[in-house]
């Protein structure tokens, strides 16, 4: 299929046996057949709201199997491939060909965060792109890699036929301004940021991967959807309410925020993995209230 890397596409989370911690794959499929059936454009499998630090090879390879029979065709599967070495990612990027994954998603390296200046990360992201069987979409999270791909190196690999996209999920408009100068017919930016949705198409981005669109489904494509008809005031106006989900339930209470919110939504969400902690009752009840009203999952 060609890669169109455009819409709304949820980073799905890793359901868990509560006390196994073993993976839920007929939750996970479940999930995975609520999000496409709710009109998504793609799903994203081991993300950072997937929990892949967490995960194993083998679990990861098991959770895209899932992912790719519940997943029609016609719809984006991207694969989490980043790792921390050169080797390990370029091996990942086979197993998830093997797997049935449409391109992946590749964080830098950040361990060594101090070495990552831009030529090591240019001869990381050169080699994975040109040895990659699938495509390659770069991520920018500096929350977790604690540093940011630097725009003129994003400029350079958005030139690389193996290389489609970047996902950006600074949140900081300014810094996604500078990616958007490398998008092309062949590049997309997409921002991974829900508080700044809206304001990220109006600036030129393509779409999201949106954790707020693992439980929220509808009304992040009500954002999209209004932008795409020209409909700005409409969009913005379904931004306010898509905020406060994204900045408390994602930004600020994280992963087992946004578990807890699939529960809610009527979809698996539950345990976290340790170390993770789920949340304690006052941070639920925070959930439930910020989802009163709100048009969830389907």
């Amino acid at each position: 299929m060609t890669i169109r890397l455009q819409g709304v596409l949820a980073p799905v989370i890793t359901p868990f046996h509560e006390k196994s911690e073993d993976l839920d794959v007929a939750a996970f499929t479940r999930n995975v057949h609520a999000l496409v059936g709710a009109g998504l454009h793609g799903i994203v499998v081991c993300g950072s709201t997937g929990e892949a630090a967490l995960l194993s090879d083998d679990e990861r390879r098991v959770l895209l199997e899932a992912a790719r029979g519940a997943t029609p065709r016609d719809r984006v599967l991207l694969m989490g491939a980043g790792a921390e070495s050169t080797r390990q990612t370029l091996k990942r990027c086979v197993d998830a060909k093997a797997a049935g994954a449409d391109a992946v998603l590749v964080v830098a390296p950040h361990y060594y965060s101090n070495a990552m200046n831009i030529e090591a990360l240019r001869v990381h992201y050169r080699a994975v792109a040109d040895q990659s069987p699938l495509p390659v979409m770069l991520y920018n999270i500096p929350k977790y890699m604690h540093f940011a791909l630097p725009p003129e190196l994003v400029g350079e690999l958005a030139q690389h036929s193996n290389v489609i996209g970047i996902k950006d999920s600074s949140g900081d408009l300014n810094m996604l301004g500078g990616f958007l100068k490398a998008q092309s017919d062949s590049f997309s930016v997409i921002t991974g940021n829900g508080s700044t949705f809206a304001q990220a198409l109006q600036a030129g981005a393509r779409g999201g991967i949106l954790a707020v669109a693992d439980f929220a489904p509808t009304l992040c494509l009500q954002v999209y959807d209004a932008f795409k008809k020209g409909d700005v005031a409409t969009a913005n106006e379904m931004q306010v309410a898509m905020k406060p989900l994204a900045t408390v339930i994602v930004a600020e209470l994280g992963v087992p925020g946004v578990k807890t919110a699939c529960d809610v939504a009527g979809l698996a969400g539950g345990t976290v993995r340790r170390p993770l902690v789920d949340l304690d009752e006052a941070a639920e009840q925070r959930v439930r209230e910020l989802l009163a009203g709100i048009v969830v999952a389907a």
